[in-house]
């Protein structure tokens, strides 16, 4: 299973978010419209995943659309920006979902849904979510498989532009969540996915490293760090209450 991208809940508009990120160094860019779930995006793509910066557009859609991740995003904005959750790429969704029913997992079904990019093009995905309440617990991982394979997707978001020679140096090297009880995450999550575990405190994605620490601070558990390497520049920035480490 591989990171497909991180959700990272923000205020900003798409255009501010890209201008930022491009005065950093990073070509990011205006992604496009979810015009059934009141939201709009922009994104700063890597080799293997991505980066997603959500933001409402339209919160009268957003609060009718009763959809699990805009539901996230609408619950943890009315405290603060900041990462939302985590979305791991399948290409056997529908055996996945079977799969954790089997489990006695109860799940949202397979969800259809689609974006309309800046430049006119519907680009369209399938979504699996563990049904749970929205809440300060970390949420689980959701699940996307894209229309286009891996390949003609790269190659389509090359052709406008999207992603640079510069986005394929980078990598998503880690997501660190902060947890209460970092084992029974854990634990959780290797049952859910068979995920392999490394240590103590480490899953394996095939792309990335989950790593999983003890919350001190506050009382949300999210995920609290992404480290992304192949950077121009080391460091550290805090972006709309969100923690990028660069290297």
């Amino acid at each position: 299973m591989y990171l497909d991208h991180i959700v990272h809940h923000v205020t900003k508009t798409p255009k501010e978010i890209a201008s930022d990120w491009k005065e950093k160094g990073f070509h990011a860019v205006v992604g496009g419209r979810h015009t059934h779930w009141g939201t709009y995006n922009a994104l700063l793509y890597t080799r293997t995943s991505y980066i997603e910066w959500l933001a409402l557009e339209h919160e009268d859609i957003a609060q009718k659309a009763n959809h699990p991740l805009i539901n996230l995003l609408l619950d943890d904005l009315k405290t603060k920006p900041g990462f939302g959750t985590i979305c791991i790429r399948t290409t056997a969704i529908d055996e996945l979902c079977r799969q954790l029913e089997e489990k006695g997992i109860e799940t949202s079904g397979v969800l259809q849904a689609e974006r309309k990019t800046i430049s006119g093009f519907v680009r369209r995905w399938k979504m699996l979510f563990v049904k749970e309440e929205t809440s300060d617990a970390l949420p689980t991982p959701f699940f996307i498989e894209w229309e286009e394979n891996d390949v003609e997707r790269y190659q389509t978001l090359q052709e406008d532009g999207t992603i640079q020679e510069s986005n394929l140096q980078l990598t998503v090297s880690s997501c660190e969540f902060h947890v209460n009880n970092p084992r029974e995450v854990m634990d959780k999550w290797k049952k859910y996915f068979d995920l392999e575990e490394e240590d103590d405190h480490i899953l394996l994605l095939t792309n990335t490293k989950l790593v999983f620490t003890k919350l001190e601070n506050g009382t949300k558990e999210r995920l609290a760090v992404v480290h992304i390497d192949g950077c121009t520049e080391q460091g550290t920035l805090i972006y709309e209450q969100a923690n990028y480490r660069f290297r």
